[in-house]
């Protein structure tokens, strides 16, 4: 056996940024649970944010001056990971739905196939429509291409297409994107006039 002279493997601790002694500027505007901010040199707001059994956190660091708030760091982290979590969820990432047809599609086939592309796009994702030819359907692309076209003008309040049919090897195919669909102004029903009263006869003597 060959001896190990390897060093022994140390836990490298991690560092904890903008907390505590990890800030490097001189002076904060400390916020602290009680509602008093004041603007301090940094050790002494890092005491009084300890001597609450808390930490002292930078939040703001390019603020003048920086902002900082005494808070529990545990109880930071899960705040900002739930912030980030849910930011994630709120993202939406476009993809590319692909629907197909033949040359010869029936009708009842592409009314459905369009109506599965109208939803892609109003969910905000990218349509490739393919015209699929076999064998000697190859000699029929003008078909598809005119397929192509009618899928694109029934489609056109919702999506635009990005350039032109195109012929690749034994498919033809278009993509489309999401256009924004304006909705027009809302109209103010106009206020109706109350009835003018009529002048009172004065009383008789």
């Amino acid at each position: 056996m060959f001896p190990n002279n390897r060093p022994p493997f140390r836990r490298i601790p991690k560092i904890r940024e903008n907390v505590n002694e990890a800030i490097r500027v001189k002076e904060v505007r400390a916020v602290f649970p009680d509602g008093v901010v004041e603007v301090m040199q940094t050790p002494a707001a890092i005491r009084r944010a300890q001597e609450l059994g808390l930490d002292l956190i930078l939040v703001s660091p390019t603020a003048d001056p920086p902002v900082a708030k005494a808070m529990d760091y545990g109880q930071w982290q899960y705040e900002q990971k739930k912030k980030t979590h849910d930011a994630k969820k709120k993202q939406h990432v476009i993809q590319v739905k692909e629907v197909k047809f033949r040359p010869n599609t029936d009708d009842h086939d592409y009314e459905f196939k369009k109506n599965n592309a109208h939803r892609f796009l109003k969910e905000g994702n990218r349509v490739k429509a393919v015209v699929q030819f076999r064998g000697r359907e190859i000699a029929h692309v003008d078909l598809g291409k005119k397929l192509l076209l009618r899928f694109a003008e029934d489609l056109k309040e919702i999506g635009s297409v990005e350039g032109h049919p195109k012929l690749e090897g034994r498919n033809a195919h278009i993509i489309m994107s999401p256009i924004k669909v304006q909705l027009p102004a809302a109209v103010k029903p106009a206020k109706e006039k109350m009835p003018e009263k009529a002048p009172v006869a004065a009383p008789q003597a």
